[in-house]
């Protein structure tokens, strides 16, 4: 179930996060401290992530435009992001672009701009052990 159905008709591009802001306050939804000097510096942000790009495009090796009959039928693949929906995000301020949309502020943070994510268990992780 999507947590944020008002943003139903948003397709993130690319290798970019939408992101909700969460106050800069000294703790995080997630529990996570963060030390005076990044706040003060104010280089820090977080946010829950809301919508998530379909990652980096690569060519598609099997593509072929002089035989579209043969090739996969998309000239591009995309490799997915690390981000998902849900996760709390650490990132750059200075790379994220600030929106509103439905009256709601979002930040557009490109993938690389990320510095750490905090997620609940997610199903697929079962089993993994750092």
């Amino acid at each position: 179930m999507d947590p944020f159905p008002s943003l139903d008709a948003v397709h993130v591009v690319g290798d970019r996060v939408l992101i909700r802001p969460s106050d800069d306050a000294e703790r995080s939804s997630g529990g996570l401290y963060l030390p005076a000097s990044v706040r003060s510096k104010e280089t820090v942000r977080t946010g829950r992530v809301v919508r998530v790009g379909p990652g980096h495009a690569v060519p598609n090796p099997d593509y072929s435009a002089s035989e579209p009959w043969t090739s996969d039928g998309e000239p591009v693949r995309y490799l997915p992001l690390q981000a998902r929906v849900g996760d709390l995000a650490l990132f750059l301020r200075e790379k994220a672009v600030e929106v509103e949309y439905d009256d709601a502020s979002y930040l557009i943070v490109p993938h690389g701009a990320l510095l750490a994510l905090v997620r609940p268990q997610h199903p697929e992780d079962a089993g993994y052990e750092p």
